[in-house]
């Protein structure tokens, strides 16, 4: 029984290995697999070689041109004003902004103005017999003296002696102790020195304003300025009353400039130098932050690329009968997001966009629209 179980099993893997012998000789026989080549289609742009402007870029923040920080320079106790004293305010020219009590002054300042005008009524006998030809002057001065207002200049002097007689009198001296007290009342009271807005308020109504203290910031909101810093090798290329492009960080907005002044000084750590540009527009905010494309000058005869499309700051790909070639080029400036090129010549076929695993002799199809 053994016996035949053994035979049957012989036979049985003799069988299963000629049908495996077959299988394998029957796919020998079978061809290979074959795959299409893959050619990528790239996008050429013909090279025009012309005149390129060469724009330098850079930014900052503006300023207002005519800003002025309000200090006090008299003492007193700030006064309620028609306009509240806040930020946002505006004022006309000429407007008051601010008032500080003067009551206390103002009354020192009326009894200097009583002691000089009985001073010139002391003096009036003398001038009448001593110099008779002066008196009428003198009596007309005090005929328009108002106590009131403004004191009015000295009569003017005829000879040395009179002259001597007035100042041996303090006339002079008392005249010019008023003028004075009259300009330190005059800084009691803050005026607007040109149509504007209030950016920074310290202080507000009833507040002990002492001497030197700050009392906030005043703007004329209409023109700006903004300072730029410019690669020192670019100096002799900014000139004064360029105008200029400038848009927001965001690209949605652009403004006309003009340079109006270019420091004479290069900055020793950072090599670059500040110009300063001047804007106008209603939608311009103190402290905006800005950038400027300054025109610097222009190249002839060279084209402009993205940086991305330069390999090895020194060659780019051409196609040439659907072949990718690397051609030598010269750069002559970089700028954030493009570079200019010199050397290629007129009709040149450039790739305008970058193919990923681009390599010299790499077979390609041009993009065409009819296709």
């Amino acid at each position: 029984m053994r016996k035949i179980i053994s035979i049957v099993f012989g036979v049985l893997l003799l069988v299963g290995a000629i049908f495996i012998s077959k299988y394998l000789i029957g796919n020998k026989n079978k061809p290979k697999p074959t795959f299409e080549k893959i050619v990528k289609t790239v996008f050429v742009k013909e090279v025009v070689n012309k005149e390129i402007p060469i724009v330098i870029t850079a930014s900052g923040n503006l300023s207002a041109k005519h800003k002025i920080e309000i200090f006090a320079e008299v003492q007193g106790v700030l006064k309620h004003s028609t306009k509240e004293f806040k930020a946002g305010t505006t004022y006309k020219k000429g407007e008051l902004i601010l008032s500080i009590n003067s009551d206390e002054f103002y009354a020192n300042l009326q009894s200097q103005k009583s002691n000089f005008y009985n001073s010139i009524i002391g003096i009036m006998p003398d001038i009448r017999f001593d110099y008779p030809e002066e008196y009428q002057k003198w009596q007309n001065y005090l005929d328009n003296f108002d106590i009131n207002k403004t004191t009015p200049i000295l009569p003017k002097i005829s000879s040395e002696k009179e002259k001597y007689f007035i100042a041996g009198r303090g006339i002079n001296t008392a005249y010019f102790n008023v003028k004075n007290l009259e300009v330190k009342l005059a800084k009691y009271n803050l005026r607007a020195p040109y149509k504007g807005v209030v950016t920074e308020a310290l202080v507000t109504s009833g507040t002990l304003v002492r001497v030197g203290q700050k009392l906030g910031e005043f703007i004329d909101p209409s023109v700006y300025e903004i300072e730029v810093s410019v690669n020192a090798q670019f100096a002799n290329l900014l000139k004064k009353g360029n105008l200029v492009n400038l848009n927001n960080l965001e690209k949605t907005k652009e403004f006309e400039g003009k340079v109006i002044r270019i420091n004479g000084r290069v900055d020793i750590t950072s090599q670059t130098i500040k110009a300063y540009i001047q804007v106008a527009h209603d939608e311009l905010k103190e402290g905006m932050f800005l950038e400027a494309n300054l025109t610097a000058k222009s190249e002839k005869n060279a084209i402009e690329i993205s940086r991305k499309l330069l390999i090895d700051n020194k060659q780019v790909f051409a196609v040439r009968d659907s072949i990718l070639n690397l051609i030598d080029v010269t750069p002559v400036y970089f700028s954030a997001e493009t570079v200019v090129l010199k050397g290629i010549e007129n009709g040149t076929l450039l790739l305008s966009k970058t193919v990923p695993g681009a390599y010299e002799g790499m077979n390609v199809k041009i993009y065409n629209n009819n296709n």
